[in-house]
């Protein structure tokens, strides 16, 4: 449990610090302090965490569903972002298009993680940089199997 407490500990960091502290304390209605301990790995709040509730109405706000994207790497679970950008409505045309959003998201990943290990350390901005291209990149791959789903039935 102390493992995954802290797992999620710092899925909740992030979120918070997505949205901003003081924009985090108007939507949830809770202190700056109290915030702080959600995600604090000081033993004394090893057993608080940030109430469901107030996770969703933060994921609203942010630019990233942190904590759900970390509950579901805890069961291995694969998550669909799907969010309507002007990069999913420029793949409308079909699996061609498929193709090369996908040559061209994956050159970005590599790019960014070549970027990453020049100095042999991937930092935690860096891990964030990869994270949000692979994100990508798999909507990109959703987009495509949709595509083929299509042409197929």
């Amino acid at each position: 449990m102390a493992d995954i407490g802290t797992y999620l500990k710092k899925h909740t960091e992030a979120l918070v610090k997505d949205v901003g502290i003081e924009a985090a304390c108007q939507i949830t209605g809770k202190s700056k302090a109290t915030l702080g301990r959600y995600y604090s790995d000081n033993a004394e709040h090893a057993d608080r965490f940030m109430p469901v509730d107030a996770v969703a109405k933060l994921e609203a706000a942010a630019s990233f569903p942190h904590v759900t994207s970390g509950l579901a790497d805890l069961k291995n679970i694969t998550l669909s972002y799907c969010e309507a950008s002007p990069a999913s409505a420029a793949r409308s045309g079909g699996v061609n298009a498929d193709v090369i959003a996908l040559s061209q998201r994956f050159a970005t990943l590599m790019s960014e993680y070549q970027e990453a290990m020049a100095d042999g350390i991937i930092t935690i901005n860096e891990a964030k940089r990869l994270l949000r291209e692979t994100v990508m990149l798999q909507q990109v791959l959703l987009d495509m199997k949709l595509h083929l789903e299509e042409e197929s039935g």
